[in-house]
């Protein structure tokens, strides 16, 4: 699966990469001062020109709320962020079919609609604005906008190699950032597409009934992805398993969906917002996402384009060894990652990167105007989210001289 995909992921970071480099986050907060459809839209096109990472993007979305964004616009640039990305159309195109990455942009755009409508009702201003206090409050230590020279125009920024080696650092952050989730997401939909009998996995998921069936895969997929500890882009390899295993359709949009529930970042928007906020949000975030996996569904078998085969059960990337157009193309893309490496390198030698840093405990760039920190041995430290700030106030040693080795290449 890794080898199948390995060029689609280089492609979609280094894409990634240059948009968050030049597209400027300035009037993000102001253009985000309410839910009408517009903003809402607008909201979303922000979240797909950032990062990919589930962690980041939950920072991000707070840091826009407490600034003054609206609530439901900066979650609908949290949903964005996630889902309607380069990066994971073209990995779930590889590994189970191009319906599958037109799914995951039609459903999105449905998900982020009933996001509109549902959240205002769900969450009153009144409990918005409580949680808002709370986030002012007690972040006016570490989550403020810092002294940073405003950035060139983007069009003098792409024509610099200044412009490229920030590019090329948000790159190699992104990837260093979800190498866990990459590793953890690939190895688990290995074992469960090679080594859980199919059996297992038709037990979980309910087939034969029509509607019913639907409506029990559809639920059940965000629940799995809520276990399973996997977000942003790896969990689409074990979405892949699922599919070759019985999940329908829908099912497998669903739990591509809710990587955005996954234990941890429910614990994180428990911190940011409160219980009583986050209980809401875990409603409504399920419910949207079985439900746009539904309506896709539904969709897709009416314009009869949804998939009507899948791989057997353990075959997945069973037949990309060789010397084909993978091969050609992985071997590109990590020429081009070692350029984009020596890029980044050459940024940090030249001096280069004020507007930006490096979180030393994901490996992500983080720009510092935008970014949580914190003061380490009489230097200010950055992060892409408190999540990571917090673990780095528990080891401080530890993530410095893993910062040190980075910055050396120690």
């Amino acid at each position: 699966m890794f080898w199948e995909t390995l060029w689609a992921l280089v492609l979609g970071f280094t894409l990634s990469g240059a948009v968050q480099a030049f597209v400027s986050r300035h009037e993000m907060q102001r253009a985000l001062g309410d839910h009408r459809t517009r903003t809402v839209v607008r909201a979303s096109v922000f979240g797909m020109i950032s990062s990919s990472c589930s962690y980041a993007a939950s920072a991000l979305a707070k840091t826009l709320f407490a600034r003054g964004a609206d609530f439901t616009a900066s979650q609908a640039f949290m949903f964005a962020s996630t889902n309607l990305v380069l990066e994971l159309g073209v990995v779930l195109w590889l590994l189970i079919g191009w319906q599958f990455a037109l799914a995951e942009f039609v459903g999105g755009v449905l998900m982020i609609a009933l996001l509109r409508v549902v959240l205002p009702r769900v969450v009153p201003p009144s409990l918005a604005e409580t949680a808002r206090r709370g986030l002012t409050g007690s972040a006016s230590d570490h989550d403020h906008d810092h002294d940073i020279e405003a950035p060139l125009p983007w069009r003098q920024r792409i024509r610099s190699l200044a412009g490229w080696r920030d590019a090329a650092g948000y790159t190699i952050g992104d990837l260093t950032m979800l190498r866990r989730e990459l590793v953890i997401g690939f190895v688990v939909a290995g074992f469960a597409d090679a080594a859980v009998p199919v059996r297992f996995w038709q037990s979980l998921f309910v087939t034969g009934h029509g509607f019913a069936s639907a409506v029990e895969n559809v639920v059940l997929g965000p629940f799995l992805a809520i276990i399973s500890f996997v977000c942003s882009i790896g969990n689409v390899p074990l979405a892949a398993a699922l599919w070759s295993s019985g999940i329908t359709f829908g099912g497998v949009i669903a739990f591509v969906f809710a990587d955005l529930i996954t234990l941890p970042l429910l614990m994180i928007y428990r911190k940011y917002y409160g219980t009583r906020l986050t209980l809401r949000l875990l409603a409504v975030f399920w419910s949207t996402m079985s439900l746009a996996g539904l309506a896709t569904d539904y969709l897709f078998r009416a314009l009869s384009i949804a998939p009507d085969s899948r791989p057997g059960h353990g075959a997945i990337g069973r037949d990309v060894w060789g010397f084909n157009y993978t091969t050609v193309l992985d071997f590109v893309s990590l020429a081009a990652l070692v350029l984009l490496y020596v890029l980044y390198r050459g940024r940090d030698r030249s001096g280069g990167g004020g507007r930006f840093a490096m979180d030393p405990v994901c490996g992500m760039q983080v720009e510092r105007a935008h970014a949580a920190s914190t003061t380490y041995d009489g230097a200010a430290v950055f992060f892409c989210s408190d999540h990571c700030r917090e673990r780095f106030l528990d080891q401080p040693d530890r993530f410095a001289a893993t910062a040190e080795g980075r910055r050396t290449g120690s």
